[in-house]
């Protein structure tokens, strides 16, 4: 039986026990959720960073949905299902102006619309990755 692929291959990939784990750093918010989560699988000290065959792969998508932009993901090999999305969706905006969404979201980039469940969005605009946020800008702060 042929695997279905994640719907959004990240730049970098990463194959183990029963799960694949994506990573686009792009999207990455340095939240470090992961490697407090599960820093057997996910150890920036270590190449490669993310080895997921070091744990169960239900202990590694727990650690992945943690993940509040989405630059972590994962596709179940092993038969289980893929994440979902959260239902009801839920949005919050932070006081540093970052809209952090889950659920069934679809997103208009300036590549196209792209189907997510976890992300964060620029509420400022300063961001060189629109329209997630990349920390790049400092919102709130005007010229």
């Amino acid at each position: 039986m042929a695997t279905e692929q994640p719907p959004h291959p990240a730049a970098r990939s990463y194959d183990g026990g029963g799960v694949t784990v994506g990573y686009g750093v792009r999207r990455c918010p340095h939240a470090a959720e992961c490697v407090r989560g599960l820093p057997l699988v996910l150890d920036t000290g270590r190449k490669p960073w993310i080895q997921p065959g070091n744990a169960p792969a239900d202990a590694v998508a727990d650690v992945i949905h943690r993940c509040p932009g989405g630059a972590l993901q994962y596709h179940r090999t092993d038969g289980a299902p893929d994440e979902g999305p959260e239902v009801p969706t839920h949005v919050s905006l932070r006081a540093d102006g970052v809209l952090h969404l889950r659920g069934d979201l679809e997103v208009a980039t300036p590549r196209g619309p792209r189907q997510e469940t976890r992300v964060m969005l620029c509420g400022c605009g300063r961001t060189g990755n629109t329209p997630y946020c990349d920390h790049s800008g400092v919102c709130g702060e005007h010229e």
